[in-house]
């Protein structure tokens, strides 16, 4: 480096340099250039709000709204998912239940403040993105802009001389450029004046673009998925089973577009659920052995459910969501009538799986009997002589009934819980408490008018669920472009870069050709200094060895 050099770069970076000019900066950003509409127009005030509804701003704070609205859905339990749960909470938590499942808390995914924040995000997002793609595209297409008149005013620049002739500076910036793959234009500019302009970091805004057009496809995607597809809930015990039919279903929530048709028939059969559990009492694997058969007439197939590895049939996916007990019960009533090892699914309320839930017997005679219960896998008594469960196998299974007799209420035509008595019955004295007992397996309670109540034993069930999505395969495609969007706008950086190439003065004294460079960069701007400084010196020195760029 000659004393000159070392003057100028010592000046260059004792003084501050002036910012740059706007429009060289805003020309980096695909950000639409608004005008304020016209006053007095009728519709200003429509184009005002239309304008706050496509911002970036609104799109972020509508994201943000949206990413709040799904803590709920994480954290209580949703009816179309479980509707056990959800029905289980509501007992529990008699006054907060019925507060929250107005907000639609227990069905966040279906409620009208969340479609109403859904729909506002993909106009949003699609008025936004529709003009910055369009500038963009225009970006691609358009040379890098010529030359600013002042460097100083770059927050990259230095200057030095070469005795190459201008046309061969040039040429010889431009290209060494153009192998470190930035776009290139070379301009001739008055009193022998050449320019080269480069810019690179294109796919910067290519991906910021990519990761909301992608955003905005996921949302089309799940939307499509909910109004084409349909999820059913149902709860199948040991040697039962079911088809893929809606009256079949426990809960069954179809989309608004869903037809008959799109319900492909199948049935399965659950041959035997299996729970293991390590020593600390959580569960290590939950399995459930089915076999099935696709179509009206197919062959019956072998299969095993577990959670996170659904069947996958037809289009459809079988969920293994959860599992409980279902105590057994042989019951004679006065009139001699048996019904032999009658049960009903148990919930659970705890991590030793103590279970609540009843079993109603309508056909008994002369009065209706039903069980209100509590069923535990491995039962210990307390001090108090309250049984409890202590672990959720069922190594030493018990029961604690207490039995009613009277009328069930069934026959009024209103609907009630599978899980538990209906508690009007139980308020105006229609249904009566003749007993109470805890019992073992094969252990028999008597009732003083002679009906007989035998534990017999339990069976386990599964909760399951059907599930239909036909754009699941689109919301995949667009979650990896996400993905891509998102390391393309983080990783690449947007910078310009300008060369000027000014030929020797004789009457000012100068014999050599003077080189000027200036540089920018959109973010990352001490980032940009190291590669500033790199390419400098290789264009003062072509020979010197290059470094690795991104």
């Amino acid at each position: 480096m000659t004393a000159v050099d070392r003057d100028e770069t010592v000046a260059s970076k004792a003084v501050a340099p002036e910012p740059p000019a706007a429009d060289t900066v805003d020309s980096l950003s695909t950000k639409p250039t608004l005008t304020a509409p016209p006053a007095g127009r009728r519709f200003a005030p429509l184009i005002r709000a239309w304008r706050w509804l496509t911002s970036m701003r609104t799109a972020l704070v509508l994201l943000f709204l949206l990413a709040l609205g799904v803590i709920p859905g994480s954290l209580l339990p949703q009816r179309p998912l479980n509707p056990q749960k959800v029905d289980t909470y509501l007992t529990q938590h008699p006054t907060l239940g019925p507060f929250l499942d107005r907000l639609s808390m227990f069905n966040v995914f279906g409620a009208p403040w969340f479609a109403a924040i859904y729909i506002l995000l993909f106009v949003s997002l699609t008025g936004c993105l529709v003009p910055r793609i369009r500038l963009h595209a225009r970006a691609l297409r358009s040379k890098p802009p010529k030359a600013p008149k002042h460097f100083t005013r770059l927050p990259e620049a230095t200057t030095y001389e070469s005795d190459d002739s201008p046309t061969a500076v040039a040429a010889a910036a431009a290209a060494t450029l153009r192998k470190s793959r930035w776009r290139i234009i070379t301009r001739d500019e008055p009193a022998g004046v050449v320019t080269v302009s480069a810019e690179k970091g294109y796919l910067r805004e290519t991906g910021n673009l990519l990761f909301h057009v992608a955003l905005t496809v996921l949302l089309l995607a799940v939307a499509s998925g909910r109004l084409w597809g349909y999820t059913g809930s149902i709860l199948v015990q040991d040697g039962d089973g079911f088809c893929n039919t809606v009256q079949q279903y426990d809960s069954f929530n179809p989309g608004q577009l869903v037809k008959g048709s799109d319900i492909a028939p199948f049935c399965m059969s659950l041959k035997k659920f299996t729970a293991t559990y390590d020593k600390d009492g959580t569960a290590s694997d939950f399995r459930g052995n089915i076999t099935y058969t696709e179509g009206l007439n197919g062959p019956e197939k072998h299969d095993v459910l577990q959670v996170n590895h659904p069947l996958r049939i037809e289009g459809l996916r079988l969920y293994l969501l959860g599992h409980g007990f279902s105590p057994m019960f042989t019951i004679r009533d006065p009139s001699g009538q048996v019904f032999k090892d009658v049960s009903a699914p148990f919930l659970p309320q705890d991590a030793a799986f103590s279970s609540q839930g009843a079993v109603k017997l309508p056909d008994a005679k002369p009065k209706q009997i039903a069980l209100d219960g509590l069923f535990l896998p491995t039962a210990a008594e307390t001090q108090q002589g309250v049984l409890t469960s202590i672990w959720p196998e069922a190594t030493s299974p018990k029961v604690a009934i207490f039995v009613y007799e009277g009328n069930l209420g069934l026959d009024t035509g209103q609907p009630q819980s599978v899980y538990s008595l209906d508690r009007d019955q139980l308020s105006n004295g229609a249904l009566k408490q003749v007993g109470r007992k805890n019992l073992a397996p094969n252990q028999t309670y008597t009732l003083k008018d002679g009906t007989t109540i035998t534990f017999t034993g339990y069976k386990q069930w599964a909760s399951l669920q059907v599930s239909r999505d036909p754009a699941q395969t689109y919301v995949l495609i667009a979650a990896g472009a996400i993905l891509v969007g998102l390391v393309l706008s983080l990783r690449i950086r947007r910078r310009r870069l300008w060369v000027r190439v000014t030929p020797a003065d004789a009457d000012s004294g100068s014999q050599r050709t003077v080189v000027e460079l200036g540089g920018l960069a959109r973010t990352d701007a001490g980032v940009f200094t190291d590669e500033f400084g790199k390419i400098a010196a290789r264009l003062r020195d072509p020979a010197a060895p290059r470094e690795r760029e991104d």
